[in-house]
């Protein structure tokens, strides 16, 4: 069997009570009151006693969130393919930047005149971001990917209202992301589906059937969920225009495009930027998120407020901009994702960043050529960032792409994205990005084609998979609704 042998072991895997369980009356990491006889410690200062407190010893704490830690997956520590969401490494460099004190010490509050440097920071890197989309102006605001989308929803919906037409349509491709439809209905709009072709892309003649004076916008991702360039998006976005109408771009999937094409070149009227998938800041456990906002001139008065202007040679905070949607989130974004997004695009430069595209482009290809004809394809021919299989040629087998996503576990990776889009069923949305070498995809791949032998040879072993990880097979409903927060290595492999 090609790839890691399923009898190799894994290495130490401790098994870790939860810090309650540790306690133990007396043991504490630093002696209060020493501290307070010293004087380090003024009295009124000490908390009073807390009841059910775990009393642990400095060395527990530091092994107990160690061990944890050494339980989690992620882009620093293996092939992260999630095709739903781009997730590649985030360079040292760029964390050293956002920690230097200058940055990471800024309070929020502090005056526009002790704060040049961030400041200056963010009028740059909202210009940076404005010549590799191709848009006009850039608002920093939104704290997440979801947030900029609908708050490029909302500028859609003051244009219409500033224009006396409100509009109450729009539409969106069956292969969107899901947040497409509920940003939109959130803006009280009615959403209409656009079906793709049998290439997954949409096409000119059913934009144009479906378009109307009462659409507002038509919402896309290009390349699409399937990873396919929509070739037609100009006309596309003409057809939309021609009746009023206006283009919104999720930038979703914009690591395929930067340094190679500019949405608003191709008809894009507003789209956003997913800091965490595109320019490398950090991603997931719920933040912090930065989705930056894109608009052409037709938009640019419904940014929000407050917005970086030059006034008297500084930099200083404005609202001055009555038809604004408004302020979107509390303060001005996630400052230290800015710093991060800056360092990467400084570090790559422009061509730098077309580099990056190309290699996504062409890790995604080769996994889609090395593994087309052990899965099936979803769609046939080149694929753009990500590539799209399916469970469909292990029929026959009992074996599900469930399954697969489990089993690799075991190969110690994890499992891309499963099941999405909706569109096709089985699916397996591989997206490996710029950043992984050709050892460790053809480390995947081998996993990949082994599972598939192992699903003709031995189905129960991938059944019973993951069988090399803290927790086994789970009822993933049940685990949701009644988490159990306590494990042992005595616990049965599904508890």
């Amino acid at each position: 069997m090609s790839g890691p042998s399923r009898d190799k072991q894994a290495g130490l895997l401790l098994d870790e009570p939860l810090i309650f369980e540790r306690n133990r009356p007396g043991q504490m990491g630093v002696d209060v009151a020493e501290v307070e006889a010293d004087g380090l410690l003024p009295a009124e200062l000490e908390r009073a006693e807390l009841e059910g407190m775990p009393e642990v010893s400095e060395p527990e704490v530091v092994r107990h969130f160690l061990r944890l830690s050494q339980w989690n997956l992620s882009a620093a520590t293996t092939f992260y393919p999630l095709g739903s969401c781009t997730m590649k490494y985030n360079p040292i460099a760029n964390e050293a930047a956002a920690r230097m004190p200058g940055f990471a010490g800024l309070h929020p509050m502090t005056p526009d005149g002790l704060a040049q440097g961030a400041l200056e920071l963010m009028a740059e890197l909202q210009d940076m971001l404005a010549e590799i989309s191709g848009m006009d102006a850039v608002s920093l605001q939104p704290a997440a990917g979801a947030q900029g989308e609908l708050a490029g929803m909302k500028m859609i919906r003051a244009y219409h209202e500033d224009r006396g037409d409100p509009r109450r349509r729009v539409l969106i491709p069956a292969s969107a992301h899901g947040t497409n439809p509920a940003s939109a209905a959130l803006c009280g709009y009615e959403v209409a589906q656009l079906d793709g072709n049998a290439q997954g892309v949409v096409e000119p003649d059913a934009v144009r059937r479906a378009m109307s004076s009462e659409v507002a916008a038509l919402m896309i991702t290009n390349p699409n969920t399937l990873g396919i360039f929509e070739r037609e998006i100009a006309q596309v976005a003409e057809i939309v225009h021609q009746q009023g109408g206006l283009v919104y771009l999720d930038g979703a999937n914009l690591n395929a495009l930067m340094g190679v094409a500019k949405p608003g070149h191709i008809g894009a009227d507003v789209l956003h930027f997913n800091l965490h998938k595109t320019f490398s800041t950090p991603h997931g456990g719920g933040g912090p998120g930065a989705g930056p906002v894109g608009v052409r001139q037709v938009l640019a008065d419904y940014l929000p407020n407050p917005r970086i202007v030059r006034r008297d040679d500084a930099w200083a905070w404005s609202s001055d901009a009555p038809k604004s949607i408004g302020r979107v989130r509390s303060f001005f974004g996630n400052f230290g994702m800015f710093v991060r997004a800056y360092a990467f695009i400084k570090a790559l430069g422009g061509d730098g960043l077309t580099r990056a595209t190309q290699m996504a482009v062409l890790n995604a290809n080769y996994v889609r050529a090395r593994l087309q004809d052990t899965y099936h394809l979803a769609v046939p021919g080149l694929c753009m960032h990500e590539c799209v299989l399916t469970d469909r040629n292990l029929e026959g087998t009992g074996i599900k792409t469930l399954d697969v996503a489990k089993r690799l576990l075991d190969y110690g990776f994890y499992a891309p994205t499963i099941y999405f889009p909706l569109v096709v069923s089985g699916a397996l949305m591989i997206e490996p990005t710029e950043s992984e070498s050709l050892e460790t995809l053809d480390e995947f791949i081998a996993a990949m084609e082994a599972i598939a032998v192992e699903a003709a040879e031995d189905p129960d072993a991938i059944h019973a998979a993951p069988v090399r990880t803290p927790v086994g097979r789970l009822d993933e409903a049940k685990a949701a609704r009644k988490p159990v927060l306590r494990w042992r290595a005595d616990d049965s492999a599904g508890g």
